[in-house]
């Protein structure tokens, strides 16, 4: 057993050579193996372990084997190798999706969808869609050449009237801001154009129903500018209208309104046929981009720049031709931009306040021919993809979330941290009014990280408008001990903050609106969450104003009137010399009954007619008085009643140019009550050029500089009055209403004048002494005697006549004949 057991040992200790050889080889062979494997391992394991930038589900919903659905009507298609999806600005659930299907949904593509139809009862021809725009409850779509109207809420479709032209594209804003008359009017405006037209000739059209109905828009001298259209859009942040001319490879804005008309935008490389992006929330963020040029502009494109491509803080490429990107498809929101590109990347950028640039996340297969971006929230960013399904008709979606924030945390993409902790103010969401003379005071509140500091900035959209004054102070500690910075921002009219050249600002009496915005000029890109602060200012109409007529002394407290029996179906009539229904001062032909509105108009105001009057005019908010007006104004009584007068003249009320008056703006506004703050013209004002011809014609503007009254003529009666302030630098409202007076106090006219009368009073006094005296004297005489016997002669037969009738009624019992008269 030992031999058998040694043998073995013995054996390999004899031949050393040949086996310990070849374990070696193989020991070798197997080390490198494994390190290779280890070497292997180590490369592959970032691409293994790597978390994709978006996990893919599909939507699919609604489909029964034993339902079959068909598409009724003419299927809708975009002609581009490039997708557009289109978000409505204040309904995230509904967008538009341009490819070759066209889709629309009301719940952001979580259900599957035939591709979208016109009715074949429409005509459209060639269904070729061009563009599309949102607004209010209505998609507008350009299909081969005309604009069409959807109503997605009635499911309805109409062919837009009033466009005798081909256009290509539509164009407008959304103002998203609730339960504002404002935002509604910003949108309802609307252009249709054919882009790339020579603007000399092309005819531009203009919506002010949503797209309903258009008419001719007519530019400023359309006919003298050279070059083709580019675009034309209402750029609400500066309160123009843009127009993009192209001209030689070069692109540039015109506008349309005092300061900016006097000069075209700076200008810009115009390669390839840009489609423009109005960012939303009025910020005047443009995005222009074709599939090699991407460009931004901040300040609705009086300065445009190209869109440079970053690695943390180094700058790779200063454009995207550079970068030699060929863009997909873009999706911007109010503050972020996505990009996706063929070569199968997708890009990040934040509209900042510093140059706008991008950066590249992790390359992987996210793109397709058919894919489409759109931003579901801040952050949050989805490609969505539409997906044929060959048994159904009805497409389902493939749709891949991606988390901006979480991305944004890798470290290869070299991003900072964060340096924000807390910005905040009570404005946004909100929208404001600055009226004439009117201002604003706002506030945000700020807290860095810790151990970092923040640059605020403060910017309006329209510093022609609108000024502002910033105060930037610590308030306080957090209980961590971090300091709280607060920022107070005073607003007012840029031309009454008195720092502005006249060539700077815009017209005063033209109202405009601005956003202000506040943010932090070094923020990092990382802080996806900490959105700028911004609000909309409407540098206009307030529209809690209203004007009020003073009312101390009323026809009922002082008992001329009854205020029951006004209330009681009351009507007086004006007699027919004393009003023209065509407010030409002419007399009528009848006289008019007119019932009085005491729900409307209250008891009157009571005036007494001898002495001029005007209104005490009382400025109100809401419910509560500001300040009695004394801005010029102007009155016209509604029934035609011309029976009064005022107590200047052209002339008297130092005019240096003939006064309008009622007669000549009925003339040319075609009607009454049209006299008002926009077509008001001062005869004191420098620039008035018209000559004063007629000086002792009436002067008929009350208030502001002058002391003209109104003078009443002899006539006792209501007069219900329409005032309406026309001076445009005291509000931007049409401050109008309707009050009563009634005149008291004007006695029947003498038919004799007071001479004749005191003549023939002294007269008869003289008479009278002269009879008291000749009458005795006469009486002495012989002719005296016989006429003193006639007399005494005829009362005796007189009353012996009286007594014989007396007794013959008493005998027969009859009653003596008689007539009553009522008053």
């Amino acid at each position: 057993m030992r031999r058998l057991q040694s043998a073995p040992t013995r054996a390999v200790q004899r031949l050393p050579v040949a086996v310990e050889g070849q374990w070696w080889r193989r020991r070798a062979k197997s080390m490198l193996m494994l390190m290779l494997v280890a070497a292997v391992t180590m490369w592959l394991r970032p691409l293994v372990t790597a978390q994709p930038l978006c996990r893919a589900r599909t939507v699919r919903t609604g489909k029964v084997f034993n339902v079959i659905q068909d598409v009724q009507g003419d299927r809708l298609y975009f002609r581009s190798t490039t997708t557009r999806l289109i978000k409505h600005p204040c309904k995230k659930n509904i967008a538009l999706y341009l490819g070759k299907q066209v889709f629309f949904t009301t719940d952001n593509f979580e259900t599957s969808l035939l591709p979208f139809t016109i009715p074949t009862s429409m005509q459209v021809g060639v269904p070729e869609v061009t563009s599309a725009h949102f607004t209010g409850s209505l998609l507008l779509l350009v299909v081969n050449h005309k604009v069409y109207t959807y109503d997605y809420e009635s499911n309805s479709w109409n062919l837009s009237l009033g466009i005798k032209h081909p256009v290509t594209h539509v164009s407008g804003d959304n103002c998203c801001y609730t339960g504002s008359l404002f935002c509604v009017d910003v949108s309802n405006l609307v252009f249709a154009y054919f882009r790339g037209d020579q603007i000399s000739q092309t005819y531009i059209y203009y919506s002010n129903t949503g797209g309903f109905s258009f008419w001719k828009y007519h530019y400023d001298r359309q006919a003298e500018i050279v070059g083709s259209l580019g675009g034309i859009f209402h750029l609400f942040s500066l309160s123009q209208v843009g127009m993009l001319v192209v001209d030689q490879g070069k692109g540039m804005f015109k506008y349309s309104d005092h300061p900016l008309n006097r000069s075209l935008g700076l200008s810009f490389d115009y390669n390839g046929t840009l489609d423009i992006v109005i960012a939303p929330g009025q910020k005047g963020i443009l995005l222009l981009w074709f599939e090699k040029s991407l460009l931004f502009s901040r300040n609705a494109g009086q300065l445009v720049d190209t869109v440079r491509v970053k690695k943390g803080e180094q700058t790779l490429f200063t454009s995207i031709f550079e970068a030699q990107i060929t863009i997909h498809n873009i999706a911007v929101n109010e503050n972020e931009l996505a990009v996706i590109t063929r070569e199968d990347n997708l890009y990040y950028g934040n509209l900042g306040i510093v140059p706008s640039s991008i950066i590249k996340f992790a390359h992987q297969h996210i793109w397709s021919e058919d894919a489409a971006l759109m931003f579901r929230s801040s952050g949050i960013l989805e490609i969505l993809t539409p997906l044929r399904d060959t048994a159904f008709a009805a497409f389902d979606f493939q749709k891949c979330l991606l988390n901006i924030q979480a991305i944004l945390m890798d470290p290869d993409l070299h991003v900072g941290r964060c340096n924000i902790e807390f910005l905040k103010g009570e404005f946004t969401y909100r929208m404001y009014t600055i009226d004439m003379h009117s201002q604003l005071e706002l506030t945000a509140l700020l807290i860095p990280q810790p151990g970092t500091s923040l640059i605020p900035l403060v910017m309006v959209s329209n510093p022609h408008s609108l000024g502002f004054q910033a105060t930037f102070y610590e308030s306080g500690y957090t209980s961590d001990g971090n300091t709280k910075y607060k920022l107070d921002i005073y607003l007012k009219q840029q031309q009454h903050w008195g720092r502005t050249d006249f060539n700077f600002t815009s017209s005063l009496k033209r109202a405009t609106m601005s956003t202000l915005t506040v943010d932090i000029a070094n923020k990092e890109i990382s802080c996806v969450d900490i959105k700028p602060l911004s609000t909309l200012i409407s540098v206009g109409c307030d529209l809690d104003k209203k004007i009020v007529i003073q009312n101390t002394v009323s026809a009922c407290s002082k008992g001329v009137l009854d205020a029951l029996a006004l209330q009681d179906n009351y009507s007086f009539i004006i007699e027919k010399e004393f009003y023209d229904p065509g407010f030409q001062g002419r007399q009528s032909s009848k006289d008019l009954h007119v019932f009085y509105s005491y729900q409307q108009l209250g008891c009157p105001l009571l005036v007494y007619y001898d002495t001029p009057w005007k209104p005490v005019v009382e400025l109100w908010k809401k419910d509560r008085f500001q300040e009695v007006v004394d801005a010029e104004y102007v009155l016209l009584e509604v029934n035609g009643q011309f029976s009064y007068s005022y107590s200047l003249t052209a002339k008297s009320a130092m005019c240096t140019s003939q006064p309008q008056n009622w007669t000549t703006m009925i003339k040319e506004s075609g009607g009454p009550f049209f006299w008002n703050r926009e077509n008001y013209v001062s005869c004191h004002d420098p620039n008035n050029d018209a000559p004063l011809r007629w000086p002792d014609v009436q002067y008929q503007i009350l208030g502001g500089r002058t002391a003209n009254q109104i003078v009443f003529s002899h006539n006792n009666g209501f007069y219900v009055f329409y005032i309406s302030i026309v001076d445009p630098y005291y509000s931007y409202c049409q401050l109008e209403t309707v009050f009563s007076i009634y005149v008291y106090g004007a006695f029947p006219v003498q038919l004799v004048s007071a001479g004749v009368v005191m003549v023939l009073l002294i007269s008869s006094i003289l008479g009278s002494v002269w009879l008291a005296y000749m009458i005795p004297r006469l009486l002495r005489t012989a002719r005296g005697r016989r006429m003193t016997s006639f007399v005494a002669q005829l009362y005796g037969r007189c009353k012996m006549v009286c007594q014989f009738r007396a007794s013959a009624t008493a005998r027969t019992g009859s009653k003596p004949m008689g007539r009553h008269r009522s008053s």
